[in-house]
């Protein structure tokens, strides 16, 4: 197993360019694939998982040409999915599986999806039954609450659907299943999270309409719809993140993450941390691919303890590991709550987090649905020996943590990063 050790350094600077979102990568390639004609992507996430898509999607006999962060996706329509030959493979990538899960429910072909030990683990009946609720054919382990899973594409009901948790994959998997619908899906209750798949539809010439209380999706009666949509992937505020926090906690620092996407649904981690008293400056903002952006600089700042829970939790999901090490070096207690879907993550990250701090002089207490950390007050953490088990999010925060600790901190299986983040060690080098 290798390793990685780092020190705390003097002081942070530094311009930072993140990689392009994840969540809209995925889409990209998965919404253009059933476009009419071509479509160029740039700044891709040529991360791990969004590999898996284009490799899902390639095997789906949709040609996709890919060099660095530029794709090139040759749609073949709604109707123009070939029957795989073989398994898919979607590796670690939950987006990958739950989304095409959805695409293919409604397509006329059989497909089997599957994926690494981490993702076979994780829970899909929050999928599976809606889609069965609008006539889907699908099966899998544990009455379909574990990968493989079998798809078997019919066409869909139309009808409606009250969402019981907010969850975008979720979402946009039962979004993509009624484009082949017959007839037009409501869904309400809890839709308050990511909503990119319903902006880039939009985009695409889809008769989508959004409101706080509902979601109506009317499939399209013209042969040429989605239109291909070619953009440029916004920064990943997921990854920006990082280096927010780091600026925030380390007592001499200022970094700059430029072009970062600033869609209202994923800046919960700014809305924090400014709650805790981070120094956080927004600049030449601006609109790029249907999608909000900007530059965001923070500084060093004097933290405070806050509680995380409710409606804010959608908007900053993947951010609790590295928002947990911030609450970890702010003055008095931070509470998170309403986080259970932590559990289900490519680890127990209530658990890993929680034992991670607690190696880094945290007195921490984990909860059913998130956990109470009593700050440290400043960069007081101790180094650590820390273990990524595999995550890439727990890596990169345990990382952040290392730039104010006492000592060396050593992190195993740093190259778990290249999930999300394939620069993140060289980047981190660049702005000591």
């Amino acid at each position: 197993m290798s390793s990685i050790s780092l020190t705390a350094p003097r002081r942070l600077r530094g311009t930072v360019h993140v990689p392009g979102d994840k969540s809209i990568s995925h889409r990209a390639v998965i919404l253009n694939a059933v476009a009419e004609g071509p479509a160029r992507i740039t700044n891709f996430l040529p991360g791990a998982d969004c590999l898996s898509t284009i490799a899902c999607v390639r095997a789906l006999g949709v040609a996709v040409e890919h060099e660095g962060a530029e794709v090139q996706v040759s749609g073949v329509g709604l109707r123009g999915l070939r029957e795989p030959a073989d398994v898919l493979d979607c590796g670690n990538s939950g987006t990958t599986l739950r989304l095409l899960t959805g695409l293919l429910a409604g397509a006329p072909l059989f497909a089997v999806l599957t994926g690494d030990a981490s993702l076979r683990s994780r829970p899909q009946r929050r999928i599976v039954a809606p889609l069965r609720a609008l006539g889907a054919w699908l099966d899998g382990r544990d009455h379909g609450d574990r990968a493989p899973l079998a798809v078997r594409g019919a066409r869909l009901q139309g009808g409606s659907y009250a969402l019981p948790v907010a969850s975008a994959q979720v979402k946009s998997a039962l979004l993509l299943a009624a484009l082949a619908g017959e007839g037009p899906l409501t869904l309400t209750g809890q839709i308050a999270s990511r909503d990119h798949t319903e902006r880039m539809l939009r985009a695409m010439g889809i008769d989508l309409h959004v409101s706080p209380e509902q979601i109506v999706l009317y499939p399209p009666t013209h042969p040429l719809l989605p239109y291909p949509l070619s953009l440029r992937v916004p920064g990943d505020p997921s990854s920006a993140a990082f280096w927010w926090v780091a600026a925030a906690i380390h007592p001499d620092a200022e970094l700059t993450t430029v072009g970062v996407c600033l869609n209202p649904t994923r800046t919960g981690a700014l809305d924090v941390l400014r709650a805790m008293g981070a120094t956080v400056e927004i600049s030449d903002e601006r609109v790029e691919g249907s999608e909000p952006v900007g530059n965001v600089t923070v500084r060093s700042s004097a933290l405070r303890g806050v509680t995380i829970g409710g409606d804010l939790i959608p908007r900053l999901i993947d951010e609790i590991p590295v928002l947990a090490v911030a609450a970890a070096c702010a003055e008095g207690d931070t509470l998170i709550s309403d986080a259970q879907e932590l559990r289900a993550k490519e680890t127990d990250r209530i658990a890993t987090v929680a034992a991670g701090l607690t190696a880094l002089g945290v007195s921490v207490e984990p909860t059913a649905d998130g956990m109470s950390i009593v700050g440290r007050g400043g960069p007081a953490l101790v180094g650590a020996e820390l273990h990524s088990h595999g995550d890439h999010r727990l890596a990169m925060a345990w990382a952040i943590a290392a730039l104010v600790a006492s000592g060396a901190t050593v992190i195993h299986d740093p190259e778990a990063v290249a999930v999300s983040y394939p620069g993140f060690w060289e980047t981190l080098a660049e702005v000591q």
